[in-house]
């Protein structure tokens, strides 16, 4: 399996991450053990996390997908074989968000603690603070990165203007730069990507991770009308999709599975990996079936009719 560059940061990655999001939440510390070791197994090494993973599950603090995966790692003795990606910024409770030099250094200290190991080697500011200027905040990762504690930094749910400022601070600086961006994109959702970040990874030569590759689900085909919606806890969240452009993307995705004697889900991170801009999408899965297909995305080689036709059912 050939490996990408993140950017220009030398962090070698294969062409598909693993999102840890479920990890404490759709799936308890042994079958998340079990997808990890399968993950790893079949050559793929990038797992991207957040500190406020998965704070939302009724009696969860935050921490524990972090937790979980420093476990895993730790029993498994396999950290040098991962490129472990974590996430600073978001409420974890009581106060405690941002992105000030402050706050970044005492919750880089808590995201070791729980991951085991002495670095991490993706750190991303999850959500922008307002409030915290660009200078502290690439400041705090530039010291961060100095101790050894981080290797290479990246953003997440900056909008572009912000993303610009802080590239622009830390070359005018010659401090350590964002090397990633991890935005929403997807067949469904392309829009916002394509048409406010897309030129900017592409002039900053960003490595681009993005999340929500198969859109909460839809893109897997398994929703197709509202009564499917029930088939899971995030049935709410899809119901925008089920209309006249999301039933063309899925008949599309139909005619292209059947031609690669795939599925939609596969067919869907191939688009994305079929994208010059994009270095590793980062999908989820709860059981080991479902990470089978997702790993065969790697394989599919779509030809350009395959990306026209999606292309165009998807065009917004």
């Amino acid at each position: 399996m050939q490996k990408k560059q993140l950017g220009r940061s030398g962090l070698e990655v294969a062409p598909l991450a693993f999102g840890g999001n479920v990890f404490g939440f759709t799936v308890d510390e042994r079958q998340s053990f079990e997808l990890l070791d399968k993950f790893l197994e079949k050559g793929f090494n990038l797992i991207d996390t957040a500190d406020s993973y998965s704070r939302w599950k009724p009696g969860n603090k935050g921490g524990e997908s972090e937790t979980i995966i420093g476990n895993w790692m730790k029993r498994k003795n396999n950290r040098d074989k991962v490129v472990l990606a974590t996430k600073v910024g978001s409420d974890m409770g009581d106060g405690k968000k941002g992105l000030s030099k402050k706050y970044i250094f005492e919750e880089v200290e808590a995201s070791l603690k729980r991951l085991q190991t002495d670095h991490i080697d993706l750190y991303q500011s999850h959500f922008d603070d307002l409030d915290t200027p660009v200078s502290e905040t690439i400041e705090a990762y530039s010291e961060l990165i100095r101790q050894g504690k981080v290797k290479v930094i990246g953003a997440s749910n900056l909008s572009p203007e912000r993303l610009v400022e802080s590239l622009k601070f830390s070359e005018k600086n010659d401090l350590p730069a964002y090397q990633v961006l991890q935005p929403e994109y997807n067949l469904y959702n392309r829009q916002k990507f394509e048409k406010e970040y897309l030129q900017i990874c592409l002039e900053y030569n960003l490595g681009v991770i993005n999340y929500f590759p198969l859109a909460s689900g839809f893109l897997t085909g398994k929703y197709r009308t509202e009564k499917d919606l029930s088939k899971s806890i995030r049935g709410d969240g899809i119901k925008k999709y089920l209309n006249a452009r999301g039933q063309r993307i899925l008949v599309a995705l139909d005619q292209v599975s059947k031609k690669h004697n795939s599925e939609p889900a596969a067919i869907s991170l191939a688009w994305l990996m079929a994208q010059p801009s994009i270095t590793a999408p980062i999908a989820s899965a709860t059981n080991v079936k479902q990470l089978d297909t997702l790993l065969t995305s790697v394989d599919i080689k779509l030809d350009k009719d395959d990306v026209d036709l999606l292309n165009e059912a998807s065009s917004y």
